[in-house]
Order: structure tokens, then C-alpha cells, then sequence
């Protein structure tokens, strides 16, 4: 394995130009390939020839995990970015609320 084909690791995330971007889900040495998923969740395997000749770039992982699940945004039900983990109560906390109605 070439030493550009070293810094190819699973996980990282890509993108050719103003593509979208995306992922490596697997490298296999033995057979010299590497598979790719797209942000709307195609998989699709290069061989590490024509990787080297791709003008790919290195990018960031999506916030917006929709695009693998064939779902638009509105899709959603509601925002996405409206969850936080403080809004999260104990389910126990809920515990008192039950007993109060028996």
C-alpha cells in the first residue's frame, strides 16, 4: 500500500469539488479498494488507482444526518437542532407525578 493510501482511514469524510460529501466504510488492502457511502446512502467501491487520480478533498462530517435516510428535514417532525440533552428529564423523576394518582 502506497503511503497516500496509508492516511485513508474508515471514517473519514470527503468530497470531489461541490459534491456532497462522503464516507469511508471500508479498505481492503488485500484486494486494493476502498468502499465509499454517499451522503444519500449509495455504496460505492473504487480501487486505489483510480482513488489516487479522484481530486477528493477532505471534508467535514454532515450535521444533517438525513441524506442516508432518504428524508428531507421537514421529514423530521420536528427540528432536529431543537433536542438537547438538557430538556431530558429522569424517568424517575416521573416516578413522584404516578404516585400521586393512585
Amino acid at each position: 500500500m502506497t503511503r497516500l493510501m496509508q492516511d485513508v482511514a474508515v471514517g473519514d469524510w470527503y468530497r470531489i469539488g461541490e459534491d456532497p460529501p462522503f464516507e469511508v466504510v471500508a479498505v481492503d488492502t488485500d484486494n486494493e479498494t476502498i468502499e465509499l457511502q454517499h451522503f444519500d446512502g449509495t455504496v460505492e467501491e473504487v480501487d486505489f488507482d483510480s482513488w489516487l487520480e479522484l481530486p477528493v478533498e477532505m471534508a467535514v462530517e454532515p450535521e444533517d444526518y438525513s441524506g442516508a435516510l432518504d428524508i428531507e428535514r421537514e421529514d423530521y417532525g420536528m427540528e432536529a437542532d431543537a433536542l438537547y440533552v438538557d430538556d431530558w428529564s429522569n424517568p424517575l423523576d416521573q416516578l413522584d407525578r404516578f404516585d400521586s394518582y393512585l
